[in-house]
Formats: C-alpha cells, structure tokens, sequence
C-alpha cells in the first residue's frame, strides 16, 4: 500500500492529475472536515476513487472530542451510505489515543459503535493509533498501555488496518524501532493488516529525505503493507510538477519519463 493524505479536496483537477501520473496506484487517505455532510465529496470522492484507492477518514484526531456520539453515529451513517461505493476503507478513529482526543471511554464507544456498523454492512475498517513512547504527557496516552488497557477484544480481533501515525518534529526527532514496533503489535492485532497511518515533516529541508525514509521502509512483520500516508502530500505534490512529486514517483519505481 502506498497512501498519500488529502486534508482538503480543493483544486481537485491538480489532484487527480497528481494522483493518476504516479507510477503505482496510490491509496488516497481524505480527511473529511468537520461539521459538512457527506454530499460536499460526492464528487471529489468519484473522481479521487477513479485513479486511487480511498480511505475515509471520518474524524481528524483533532476535532475528534468536540463530536458527541450520536452526531459522531449520525456522521458516519451519513458518509456510508452516500459514499459507500466510493470509499474502500473507512478510518473510524485516527491518532486516537492522542491525548489531545478526549475522555477515553468516550473515544472507545465512538469507534467501537462505529466498528460495529461497518462491519454490519461489510465494509473494511481501520484505526491509526499514534506512536508516542517517549512524547507523552499522561503515562494511559502511551500506545501500547492504552490498546492493552482500553481497546475491546472484537477491535484487536476484527480490525482490518491497524496503522501507526508518528511525527519526529512531535517526538523530538526520535526514531523507533519499527521492526519491534510493529512486531509487537502484530501479537496484539493478529489478523490486522499493519503499516504506518500518518507521517511527514513541517522541516523543508527535511522533507525529501523523510519522504525517502518512510516510503523505503524495511518491515518483515507479517501483515505490513506499507502506508505512508504522507500528510502534506497535497502542498508538497501538488500539481504534479513540484519537486517532491517527482521524489515520491521516483520511489515507487517511476522514471522522469513518466512525469510527462
């Protein structure tokens, strides 16, 4: 798998085109906004799913607290079923056990409930937890103690993706041992596909240089796809003539040939 993140869908005919020209079919992570109904994506989720595979991503972490569950239940209804066809996976909950996310339990019955009519209709499920082991305030925040002491067994056993989003600049530049990392989660989510949900640098200078580390990432656990889903993809790669797009088609086993 090889994803890109899309925090907004305007100038939707430079992100086709970014999309369509790279040299592997991506997986394109939207992040829908807070508070539109699911008809404002109608079309850029038509569009988008004609050139890539979609990930919906209901709730950004960071508005993910101010959704009482039944709006969070009446948003997800909504999404589904006026994007169904158009969305291939559905990312019911994202960094979530980000301490900037809000009361736990209440976290858990958004995503469990939301796990279970998914599921209900047969549809793919993922969960981006977020790598925090040496940048967390609240000890219960930490990734592995909160899957351990919080996520239900139905969500360990059932989940379809389990991804991992992690920001050095967050975590003072810290580079974990994605092997064991994802070794030990591969125990605790033993029939989930595993791979790294968010990534990406504020740094300009390091940009390139991230992109290349993540998107080249040797993982033998089994069950990793890959992910990547580089959150500035559409300020860094859009139009398809910026720099970065070229370094990421070029990762993923295109020619300068292919940019024209």
């Amino acid at each position: 798998m090889y994803g890109v993140t899309l925090d907004g869908v305007d100038h939707l005919n430079d992100i086709v085109s970014s999309l369509s020209k790279l040299s592997k079919k991506p997986t394109t992570r939207i992040v829908f906004d807070k508070f539109l109904p699911a008809t404002r994506y109608t079309n850029s989720c038509s569009r988008i799913h004609k050139v890539s595979y979609v990930m919906g991503c209901i709730a950004d972490s960071y508005y993910m607290k101010e959704y009482t569950l039944q709006y969070y239940f009446d948003r997800l209804n909504d999404y589904v079923s006026t994007l169904g066809q158009k969305v291939d996976i559905w990312e019911i909950g994202n960094e979530i056990n980000g301490e900037w996310v809000g009361d736990i339990d209440t976290g858990i019955m958004k995503i469990s409930e939301g796990y279970s009519i998914l599921k209900s209709q047969g549809k793919k499920t993922a969960l981006t937890l977020y790598y925090n082991e040496d940048c967390r305030e609240n000890p219960q925040n930490e990734m592995f103690f909160w899957v351990n002491s919080y996520l239900p067994d139905s969500l360990k056993n059932g989940l379809d993706y389990v991804l991992v989003s992690y920001y050095g600049d967050d975590c003072n530049n810290i580079q974990p041992n994605w092997q064991r990392v994802f070794d030990s989660l591969h125990v605790l989510f033993p029939n989930s596909m595993l791979g790294i949900g968010e990534c990406g640098t504020t740094n300009r200078g390091l940009k390139e240089s991230y992109m290349k580390r993540y998107y080249n990432m040797k993982v033998t656990t089994p069950g990793y796809i890959g992910g990547y889903f580089w959150w500035y993809f559409k300020k860094d790669c859009v139009p398809y003539t910026k720099p970065l797009w070229k370094t990421l088609n070029e990762i993923l086993g295109g020619s300068k040939e292919d940019e024209d």
